[in-house]
C-alpha cells in the first residue's frame, strides 16, 4: 500500500508532454550498441529519415574513457544514428552537431533573428563526477541526483533543467550560482536531462550569418534503483 501511495503522488506531478520547442538529440545504449537520437525523448518522439532527421549535417561523437579520447563513426539509420562503439562500465560519451543549418525566427512580424542552433548530448554510465567538454554541457557531481551546468566551461546561474523519463513524468529546477541544480529521482531505469542556453552574440557558421547562437544539451544516465519505471506511451509520428 505504500508503494502505491508514493506511486500515485508521483503520478499526480506527471507531465504528458514537453514543449514543442525542446527538441533535443539524446544517447542511448543498450548490450548491442549506442545510438544517437533526435526528437523528445519525453514524448516517445524520434525524427526520421527520410525527414527532420536530415538536418543533420555531420555530428560527431567521442568516447571518453580511462584510455583517452576516442572518436566514433556514426551512421544514419531510419530513426537513429548508430555510433561505432558503446560506453563500457566508468565511461562516457559526448556528441553535438556543430553545422545545423543556420535558421530564422520571426518574432510578431518584425526583423528575423538568424540562429545557429548547437544540440549537443552526454551519456554517463556512473554519478561519478567529470570535466566539461561541451559549449553548453551537463554534469554529475558524483552527488547522485546533482548535475552541474556550464557554459564554455564556467557554472552557468539560473539555468533552467528539465528531467524527464520515458513515460513523460519530468521535474523542473534552476542552476544556482554555482551552477549546481538537484533533483529526487524515484524512478529505476533511464533518465534524459536537458538544459537550454541562448548567447545574443552574431557570427558565421559555414558561410552564413547568424544574430544569436542557442544550445541545447541533454544529460543521459540509468539509475537501476527505485520504482519501477512506467512504460513510454505510443510512439509520436516523426515530422516531415
Amino acid at each position: 500500500m505504500k508503494r502505491l501511495a508514493i506511486v500515485s503522488s508521483l503520478l499526480s506531478t506527471l507531465v504528458l508532454a514537453v514543449p514543442a520547442s525542446a527538441h533535443q538529440i539524446w544517447l542511448q545504449q543498450d548490450a548491442k550498441g549506442a545510438q544517437l537520437y533526435f526528437g523528445e525523448f519525453g514524448e516517445n518522439l524520434r525524427e526520421a529519415s527520410p525527414g527532420l532527421l536530415d538536418k543533420f549535417v555531420s555530428p560527431s561523437a567521442v568516447l571518453i574513457g580511462s584510455n583517452g579520447d576516442r572518436t566514433l563513426e556514426l551512421s544514419k539509420k531510419s530513426n537513429a544514428f548508430d555510433l561505432s562503439a558503446r560506453a563500457g562500465s566508468g565511461e562516457s560519451i559526448v556528441a553535438e552537431e556543430a553545422h545545423y543549418p543556420v535558421f530564422e525566427n520571426k518574432h510578431g512580424g518584425g526583423t528575423p533573428t538568424r540562429t545557429a542552433w548547437t544540440p549537443a548530448a552526454r551519456l554517463v554510465t556512473s554519478n561519478a563526477a567529470q570535466e566539461p567538454r561541451l559549449t553548453l554541457d551537463l554534469l554529475p557531481t558524483g552527488k547522485p541526483g546533482e548535475f552541474k551546468v556550464t557554459y564554455k566551461n564556467a557554472p552557468l546561474p539560473k539555468a533552467k533543467v528539465g528531467l524527464v523519463v520515458q513515460s513523460g513524468w519530468m521535474k523542473e529546477a534552476y542552476s544556482d550560482e554555482q551552477g549546481l541544480v538537484h533533483f529526487d529521482m524515484p524512478w529505476q531505469g533511464a533518465y534524459v536531462a536537458e538544459v537550454h542556453h541562448t548567447d545574443k552574440v552574431s557570427g558565421e557558421r559555414d558561410g552564413k550569418a547568424f544574430d544569436t547562437a542557442s544550445f541545447v544539451t541533454t544529460l543521459s544516465l540509468v539509475q537501476p534503483k527505485g520504482i519501477k519505471a512506467l512504460p513510454a506511451g505510443p510512439a509520436a509520428k516523426p515530422n516531415k
